[in-house]
Order: C-alpha cells, then sequence, then structure tokens
C-alpha cells in the first residue's frame, strides 16, 4: 500500500493486485457529519451521477460504461466516525482481459472526472429534474429505515445515545431537511465541497502507480482547491453520570430493546475481540445464552464502533421479557469481565477475526473500505497488521478492557398505547 499526495488535499491510496480480475477506482470528498446538511451532501453524489456535459443523461452515461465491457460507476455516501464520505466507486475489468488490449483505468478516470467537475448544468444550477428526482428517492430511502424496525431502533439508540454529537446524525440525513433542499443551495454546496473538502482516491489494480496518477491527474486536473478543510476527526463519547432511558411507542408487534455502552478503555484490539465474546458472532454469550438458552430474545448481537468508543446491544424481545432480557445482557458483560470464559469462546472469538482479516485481502471492496477508514484516522495498518495484534493480545486484557465498559444508555421501541 503507498498513500501519496496528488495535489493539494488530494489524496491516492494505491494498492497494488494482480490476482483479481478487475479493476477498482473510487473517490470520495469528506466532509463533517452535521445535522440538518447531512441530506443536501447525501443527495449530491447522486444527482451528479445523473450527467454530465458530455454525457447529459443516464442513457449516455450507460452507454459509455458498456463500450467499456460493462464497467460500472455509481455514487457513494458512507459514515466513518463522524466523518460523512460521499462520492464514486468504478469497477471495471483488468486491461488483461480486454478483447482488444484497450486501456479501461483511463476512461474511467476521465468519466469520474466529468461527473466531479462538468456536470450538466442549466444557468449555473444542477437540472431541476434530477434534483427532484434524486431528492425524492433520497426520502424514500430515509423512510424505508423507519418501516424495517430493527433498523430504526438502532438508528434511534445512536441518535439517544449520542445526542448533540454528531456520531448521533445518519449518513442520509433527516426526511424533513431533504425535503427543504432546493438546487440553488444543493449547487452552492457543490462548489463548497469541490473546493475545500479533502479527497481520499483508491486504486486496486494491476497498472503501475505512475500510469494511475497520470489518470487522475489528467481527469482532475481542473479540480479547484481554495483552503482546504482537515479531515474530520471523530470525538470520543464521554460516559454520562446515569444510564439515559428512552421509551418510544409505534405500531409494532414485537419489542426492541437496544442498550449503549460507553468504553473508557482504549485497548482497541482487546475490546474488539471482547465484543465478539459478548455478542458479536454466533459463538458470542449474548446469542448462546439470551437468546439460544433462555430464549429471552429473537435476536441479541453486539457492534464495537471502534473510532467512537462504544459498544452497542441490538435485540427483538416480547414486551412482557424486557426487564429479565434487559437484566441478562447485563450479567453477560458482568461475566465476560470477570473473565468467565471458556477456552473454546477465545479461540472461536479469535477465529471469527482471523477469517474477516483474510476474506479482505480476497474483496476490493473490502480493501477500499478498509483503507478508507485507515486514511481518515491517520492510520497505516494493514489487515495483517490487525490479525497479528489480535494473536498477540492476551485474554487479561480483553477482560480488563470489558470491565471498563459501563452502561450510558437505554432505548426500549414498545407497542403504541391505545387512547381511549
Amino acid at each position: 500500500m503507498v498513500r501519496k499526495e496528488l495535489m493539494e488535499g488530494v489524496n491516492l491510496t494505491y494498492l497494488p493486485a494482480r490476482k483479481f480480475k478487475t479493476g477498482l477506482l473510487s473517490a470520495h470528498f469528506l466532509t463533517p457529519l452535521e445535522e440538518g446538511s447531512a441530506g443536501m451532501r447525501a443527495l449530491l453524489p447522486a444527482v451528479l451521477r445523473r450527467g454530465t456535459v458530455g454525457s447529459p443523461d443516464m442513457g449516455a452515461i450507460s452507454a459509455r460504461l458498456d463500450r467499456l465491457y460493462g464497467a460500472e460507476l455509481d455514487y457513494t455516501v458512507r459514515k466513518k466516525g463522524e466523518c460523512q464520505c460521499i462520492g464514486f466507486v468504478g469497477s471495471f475489468i483488468d486491461d488483461a482481459y480486454a478483447l482488444g488490449g484497450e486501456k479501461l483505468l483511463e476512461p474511467v478516470a476521465e468519466l469520474m472526472g466529468e461527473m466531479i467537475l462538468e456536470p450538466v448544468t442549466r444557468g449555473g444550477r444542477f437540472l431541476p429534474d434530477y434534483v427532484e428526482s434524486e431528492r425524492d428517492n433520497l426520502a424514500d430511502a430515509i423512510r424505508s429505515i423507519r418501516n424495517d424496525k430493527r433498523d430504526w431502533a438502532e438508528l434511534r439508540l445512536l441518535r439517544e445515545l449520542c445526542a448533540g454529537e454528531a456520531y448521533g446524525v445518519s449518513r442520509l440525513g433527516d426526511e424533513r431537511s431533504v425535503e427543504r433542499i432546493s438546487g440553488q443551495k444543493l449547487y452552492a454546496e457543490y462548489a463548497r465541497l469541490i473546493a475545500s473538502a479533502p479527497m481520499e482516491i483508491f486504486y486496486c489494480g494491476s497498472a503501475e502507480r505512475t500510469r494511475v496518477e497520470d489518470a487522475l491527474l489528467n481527469a482532475l486536473s481542473a479540480l479547484p482547491r481554495r483552503g482546504v478543510a482537515p479531515i474530520p476527526e471523530t470525538e470520543r463519547h464521554s460516559l454520562r453520570g446515569e444510564a439515559k432511558v428512552v421509551r418510544e411507542g409505534m405500531d409494532v408487534t414485537q419489542g426492541k430493546l437496544g442498550m449503549g455502552f460507553a468504553c473508557t478503555s482504549e485497548d482497541e484490539s482487546a475490546l474488539l475481540l471482547g465484543n465478539l465474546l459478548f455478542g458479536g458472532s454466533s459463538n458470542s454469550k449474548l446469542f448462546l445464552n439470551v437468546r439460544e438458552k433462555l430464549s429471552l430474545c429473537y435476536y441479541a448481537s453486539s457492534l464495537y464502533h471502534r473510532r467512537k468508543g462504544l459498544i452497542t446491544v441490538s435485540s427483538g424481545v416480547e414486551f412482557a421479557d424486557f426487564p429479565r432480557a434487559y437484566e441478562e445482557i447485563l450479567a453477560q458483560l458482568t461475566a465476560l469481565s470477570r473473565g468467565e470464559v471458556e477456552p473454546w469462546e477465545l479461540e472461536a472469538a479469535r477465529g471469527v477475526l482471523r477469517s474477516a482479516y483474510a476474506a479482505m485481502e480476497d474483496s476490493q471492496g473490502r480493501l477500499e473500505n478498509f483503507y478508507l477508514g485507515q486514511a481518515i484516522e491517520g492510520r497505516s495498518d494493514s489487515p495483517e497488521d490487525l490479525a497479528r495484534e489480535m494473536e498477540e493480545t492476551p485474554a487479561e486484557r480483553i477482560f480488563r478492557a470489558m470491565s471498563s465498559v459501563k452502561l450510558d444508555t437505554v432505548y426500549y421501541l414498545e407497542r403504541k398505547e391505545e387512547k381511549t
């Protein structure tokens, strides 16, 4: 892996790989995750993807991609810590597999550059039809989260756990702010973004680095850069003095219990393994005990939010079982922090991470996503480095780190009471 600054605030991470039959090229603008503006920034790449000056509609863009052996180029909106990453990801066959020996990296980079720098406009604004259509699509995507009660409960837990913090903001923004986006405001945000937002570019494939650099410099030569902002940093969450309890009523047939924990330890490898033992795998204590043995939950799992120093638990529970499930989840965390773990449990957790890191090396998409997170955090560890660190983390460190995990926020999604 080589990371190099191509121009002011534009960095390329080059991942040479000859084992893939495709090449991957992506470009992301990094911007702070902010209430009120997250929706506008999530909308922007969808509108840019609709057409360029040279290919003004989806039909023309699809035709260009078809001529490149069916290459794909789509927009992406991601959340990494308290950073919103918006841009494009392209996938195309490796030159060695092009029947006529064509070079495909350059035309894909060129089209990506056009989407970023030469969007189709009218009177200095995006086409109203494109803005309205993609705004409706984004609002539908946000509404769909509310329709999936598991996703909704997880989103609501994070919002309450991180109230007043950027981490509680959805990567897609909220429906109300999206509905207020005008074409004029969107274009102004676009102009600001391409001038001052830091940009991370990734290439994974067999092309030589100098060729990749040349292709990108040609494609982005007109990129204006003025006062580029630093990459947004993620602030660790501070434990509240007393756990916050939130109850929400909806028309649901199954309750949802979410629990948010703050990690006062910063031993990341120990917390990563500890979370797998707690609820991050099918061999975890939450799965085997709370779900399988005691049948208190339809599902129960935990997620470690490394950048924020949080662990969240998501579970589906019968309304009458809320108290027992709550107590048992806490009991399993206590047991783990006391070291009540069988050797096979720890080995199973290490095995999950081994497989995850190994699988990463076999997927261009996973590698790109991994190194995007590393770039945002200013880290250079490879998957192999993290796998080695995980293997060297003793059980005592895991138990000590998990003893620092304290309950911060509890969220109940309950049946809405009928009004009489």
